[in-house]
Parts: structure tokens; sequence; C-alpha cells
């Protein structure tokens, strides 16, 4: 069944689309799936990031805890549902980094699991499908980049 429910989360995930069905499988065999609590974090602010995930289930908080000085607190950067990623997205460029948000579900949340160094590992044996997931990659950081604007406005 876990095997399955990859493959599903891979299919419909936003980073993933267009992919053949053999490149999928592939990338499946990589993957572990995680099971998390409401308030739980995948993730935290700081923590030295490695892998990416794909919400299989649930629902994901980005936070940003920010320090105006004169005001501090945390600003909501966006709601993940299922088949959004999220994670360190520098491993897909061979370098790790501390992550810039954290990650905390909102509700009972499953999530497919891929180290990042794996994922660039067969980006760089197939280069089409590294150049789609690139693609993918840019297509949704700017929506995200987009969002992160909409909130420092409102700040």
């Amino acid at each position: 069944m876990e095997h399955l429910e990859i493959v599903h989360a891979l299919e419909n995930c936003e980073l993933f689309s267009e992919l053949e069905q053999s490149d999928i499988e592939k990338i499946a065999g990589l993957c572990q799936v995680q099971t998390y609590r409401p308030g739980e974090h995948i993730f935290r602010q700081g923590e030295r990031g490695e892998s990416l995930y794909i919400i299989s289930e649930g629902h994901v908080c980005l936070e940003r805890a920010i320090d105006l000085v004169t005001r501090r607190g945390t600003a909501v950067i966006g709601i993940l549902g299922r088949g959004s990623a999220l994670g360190c997205w520098s491993t897909l460029l061979g370098e790790s980094h501390d992550l810039m948000t954290s990650a905390i579900c909102q509700k009972d949340t499953r999530v497919v699991i891929i180290r990042g160094a794996d994922l660039r590992d067969i980006m760089l044996e197939n280069l089409g499908l590294g150049l789609k997931v690139f693609q993918n990659l840019c297509y949704m950081l700017r929506e995200r980049i987009q969002g992160v604007f909409g909130v420092m406005e409102k700040v």
C-alpha cells in the first residue's frame, strides 16, 4: 500500500507533473512516508535541510518567524495541501542550507519524503527529467515568492 501511496503522491505533485511513469517509479523507490499529527512540525526554521516533502494528505502551514525590532511574531507564508512540495530546494544543487520557514501540520498529515541528494542523482542521470523538475520548481517558487510579497505588504 505504501508504494502505491508514494506513486500517487508523486503523480499528483506540482514538482513532478509531466514526468514519464517510469521516472515516477524510479523516484518512488527512493521515498518513504511519514505521518504527523496536528501541531507537529515537519521541520523548523533554522534547521539544516536535506530533504523534500510532498503532501500526500493533510494541510501544512508554512510560517516564518520575524523580528522587526519593534514587532516580533510569525508570518504565515502559505497553507499547502495535497500535491504540494516543500523543503530544502538547494539540495537539488548539491548544497544543504538552513531552512527559512517552519512547516506545521494543521491536521493529520502524511508526507512523502525524499532526500534531495538522491533526487539530484536521478536528475543528473536523466537530464530531460532534470529539466522538467527544475522548470516545475521555477514555476512553483515564483508563486510562493509572490505569496511572500503579499504577506510582507501586510506587515
